[in-house]
């Protein structure tokens, strides 16, 4: 304890030292009771201290005079401590009592060993503030000061180097990040570390660093003066390693983003089959000559599938043919486990990542016009009232004829007999599907325009035209035959199954925007299981998905069971492997899907980000004491208001929110009634 705290009271006219926010004070004792003293600071204000936070204490009283003459003392007395602790040698002491037995000292004995016989008030509180202001050598705990052992000094001296090491780097990082962020372009010829750091910015930026990655670009940050929410966005945009409109989304995701050197080799090596050799298989069919056509977007690249009509022996016949990507991804390879693990390609209004390379993906495996491909067809013969009097699966060899986009086909469904017939065929498929209870559900499709980021465009295009329901009808009816093959065969598989709605609204097949989103609020969850069960939203007794085998990995590996039993083989998978596939696909489709959705209310905020503080049109979906849902109309997304008690609304009622905040690289959206 300090030679004046021994005494039991401390007395008006001490001169004190007390320690706040890490800085030294003298003030002088006024008055004192058990508890608390009254002080008079440097700054001539008068206070209460509790006495526990006094340091030092003089021996010296001093008489209470003029407030200015007191104050003057106090700065003297202040700056000559000050003075006096900044030439203290703590490490010439240090060797002189580091191998004295452990335990403390009293400040005094310290303090008279390096002052000698001049030891005074002044000397022993600028002693205690040495140790306090570096305390590498000395520790004060308890009115005691504690040497530090030779290994704690050292332990202290890496850890001051280390902090010294980090400043500069600090500094030095920020002071090349601001550079950048201001347009500079920065080489690392200039900044050996910029390649590293950049890194550590990207990873603090997707919200994925660990904590000393994320304290160290905090302190960077703080200053290089970098302080708005997305500023390491912002950053990584102005340096020109991220776009403006960068998928964070999936950055942040584990979805794999370049393909496996094993996996580009294997597809390097993939060769186009040859006509004859696919033909010499058992019951492989030559379907070259038949007129395929495929139908899909004006910019798809990757066509999974194609369709013919033709009369055989007198009576209509429709051939969905789905490309064989069984034949160039193995089972047992790189290629199949890494469509696995991602499940499927996403797109993206940007653009896509596909499943398989585009070698395959928009290569050997698409039906490309006037190109040979190995495919599955599924043939179905009519009669002239569209009934389906047969129906069949065979491997076979195929070769597109004609690329005709969606518009295309809407208009060729009113001047050509072929396309007539598959209309009528989509109307009856329809109608068969709703007898057997389906709910058709299809919003239409938010499609957006980035040719002008500045101004993103959104328009809606029916999701039921006739071409596109034509083509969604074919696609069931060939997945559902693939099932009922499996199903009567006893194979297992990876089946799709719904449970019916929790509250069925709907009935018909015309529905509004609004029926459709209400009744959507009432499906059950859908089911992936490893033998067939009702799909209640398709009104089919079994269903799986084989239609799609370029960009979905359960169309994949169906795709391999049909044809390894079509070959006369029985089952490739079993029960218990088909059981893994649907695990790891569950996962990895919702991780896939919270991409997709995340990525969807991006392109939407930038829709509506240059409306900020606009108002906009909304439509009441439903409504509760708790919240009242709401879709955009013109862009068919889905907002939440609590409810105002002043103005009362009902399901399909019209209003106008106001757009209070949209910034869509903080994902944020906030609407007001």
């Amino acid at each position: 304890m300090p030679h004046s705290l021994k005494k039991a009271m401390i007395l008006p006219g001490t001169l004190i030292e007390y320690i706040d926010n890490g800085v030294f004070h003298c003030a002088l004792v006024i008055a004192g009771s058990e508890r608390k003293l009254r002080l008079l600071g440097h700054s001539g204000r008068e206070f209460l201290l509790p006495e526990s936070r006094i340091l030092s204490a003089s021996e010296e009283r001093f008489a209470w005079e003029r407030r200015s003459a007191t104050q003057t003392l106090l700065q003297e007395r202040c700056e000559r401590r000050r003075a006096l602790a900044a030439a203290i040698r703590l490490d010439e002491l240090w060797e002189l009592v580091s191998d004295e037995p452990e335990g403390g000292f009293a400040p005094d004995f310290l303090a008279g060993l390096h002052f000698g016989r001049d030891l005074d008030d002044d000397r022993r509180a600028a002693f205690l503030r040495a140790v306090f202001a570096d305390p590498f050598y000395f520790r004060y705990r308890n009115g005691q000061i504690h040497v530090n052992s030779a290994e704690q000094v050292e332990q202290l001296r890496r850890q001051r180097e280390q902090a010294a090491i980090r400043a500069r780097q600090v500094a030095d990082a920020a002071r090349w990040l601001s550079r950048m962020r201001q347009g500079e372009a920065v080489h690392a010829e200039q900044w050996p570390e910029r390649d590293q750091t950049i890194g550590m910015v990207q990873d603090w930026a997707l919200e994925r660093a660990d904590s000393g990655t994320a304290e160290l670009m905090r302190d960077i940050f703080k200053q290089a003066g970098l302080t708005a929410p997305d500023a390491a966005r912002q950053l990584l945009v102005a340096a020109g390693v991220w776009d403006e409109d960068e998928n964070l989304a999936l950055l942040r995701s584990d979805y794999p983003l370049v393909f496996s050197a094993e996996s580009m080799a294997c597809a390097a090596l993939a060769q186009a089959p040859d006509a004859a050799a696919l033909l010499a298989a058992p019951r492989c069919q030559d379907f070259r000559d038949l007129p395929l056509f495929t139908v899909d977007a004006e910019d798809t690249r990757d066509f999974d599938d194609a369709l013919h009509v033709s009369m055989q022996e007198g009576r209509l016949q429709v051939g969905i043919h789905i490309t064989d990507v069984s034949r160039h991804v193995a089972p047992d390879g790189p290629l199949f486990a890494e469509a696995r693990e991602r499940a499927t390609s996403m797109y993206f209004p940007e653009g896509q990542v596909p499943m398989l390379p585009e070698s395959l993906s928009q290569g050997l495996c698409s039906l490309i016009e006037g190109q040979v491909r190995p495919a599955f067809s599924f043939l179905v013969t009519l009669n002239e009232d569209c009934d389906i009097l047969h129906s069949s699966i065979t491997p076979s060899v195929v070769c597109v004829q004609r690329r005709l986009s969606y518009h295309e086909v809407d208009s060729l469904m009113r001047s050509e007999p072929a396309f007539r017939l598959l209309n009528r065929l989509r109307q009856r498929l329809r109608q068969n599907r709703l007898k057997q209870g389906a709910l058709f559900l299809s919003l239409p499709d938010v499609c957006f325009d980035l040719s002008d980021r500045k101004h993103i465009g959104v328009r809606l295009e029916p999701a039921d035209s006739p071409a596109r329901s034509m083509v969604a009808e074919l696609m069931i009816l060939a997945n559902a035959m693939a099932a009922d093959y499996c199903a009567v065969r006893e194979l297992p598989g990876l089946f799709r199954s719904q449970p019916p709605p929790r509250r069925r609204l709907l009935s018909g097949a015309d529905n509004t925007i609004l029926d459709i989103a209400c009744q959507r609020q009432w499906l059950s969850r859908g089911e992936l299981t490893t033998f067939p069960k009702t799909h209640s939203g398709l009104g089919l007794n079994s269903y799986t998905t084989l239609t799609s085998p370029i960009r979905r990995f359960l169309d994949l590996v169906m795709q391999h069971q049909l044809g390894h039993a079509l070959a006369g083989r029985g089952m490739l998978f079993s029960a218990e492997e088909c059981k893994a596939f649907a695990g790891i696909l569950q996962q990895n489709l919702a991780r896939a899907a919270a991409i997709g959705q995340q990525r969807h209310r991006y392109w939407i905020l930038r829709y509506l980000e240059p409306r900020e503080g606009e108002r906009v049109k909304a439509m009441v979906i439903s409504s509760n004491p708790r919240r009242v849902c709401l879709l955009l109309t013109d862009c068919l997304f889905e907002v939440d208001l609590p409810p105002m008690p002043s103005f009362h609304v009902e399901p399909g009622d019209t209003v106008r929110i106001h757009l209070a905040r949209v910034r869509p690289a903080e994902n944020m959206l906030r609407v007001e009634w």
